[in-house]
């Protein structure tokens, strides 16, 4: 999904005021957000993979298989280079 200037908030909070963002400040909050995603992979999956207590619980109630899917489809998402 590519983002659209009409996705960007037309004003800002600045303290306690809200300020008018103009078309260009707003075109470059869109330009970030649609740019390409260049942290390494390992970044990637950082935010992805099971947390620990996922992991501590999956090991608990027996459910390794499943944790090993999770984790599995998060490296076929991010990929080693």
């Amino acid at each position: 999904m590519a983002y659209t200037i009409n996705d960007v908030t037309t004003h800002r909070q600045v303290i306690d005021t809200l300020v008018k963002l103009s078309e260009s400040e707003r075109q470059a909050i869109v330009d970030e957000w649609n740019a390409p995603d260049t942290r390494p992979y390992a970044e990637k999956r950082w935010g992805e993979y099971p947390t620990v207590d996922e992991c501590v619980h999956a090991i608990l109630d027996d459910q390794l298989d499943a944790l090993q899917v999770k984790r599995q489809a998060v490296k076929d998402k991010y990929p080693k280079p």
